[in-house]
């Protein structure tokens, strides 16, 4: 097995997670959220939201910039416009060392 077809098995292996929680908000976006109507307070939606942020930052930092979300939109909130933060900059970059060659 080559090294670029194991980078992409592993590639596809880890973004697994993030598929599966982009495939239940979008069942609840579909089927869940037209049975409440619009409620609410911030733009875009929690929902939407969340479907973002698991994008831009993956499953695990996309998951809790959801909830700390979802625990914001409460009666006492004042709601508003309230984006995904950006992602991060990669603080390493893998690059090839060439063996040395006497």
């Amino acid at each position: 097995m080559t090294s670029e077809r194991l980078h992409t098995m592993l590639r596809f292996v880890a973004a697994l997670p993030g598929r599966a929680i982009l495939l239940v908000l979008r069942g609840y976006q579909l089927f869940i959220s037209p049975m409440t109507g619009p409620t609410c307070k911030y733009y875009p939606s929690c929902s939407q939201y969340a479907v973002v942020a698991v994008q831009r930052h993956g499953a695990v930092r996309g998951s809790l910039l959801a909830g700390w979300r979802l625990l914001r939109c409460n009666p006492w909130s004042a709601g508003g416009i309230d984006d995904v933060p950006p992602a991060r900059p990669h603080k390493h970059s893998l690059t090839h060392v060439a063996s040395p060659t006497s």
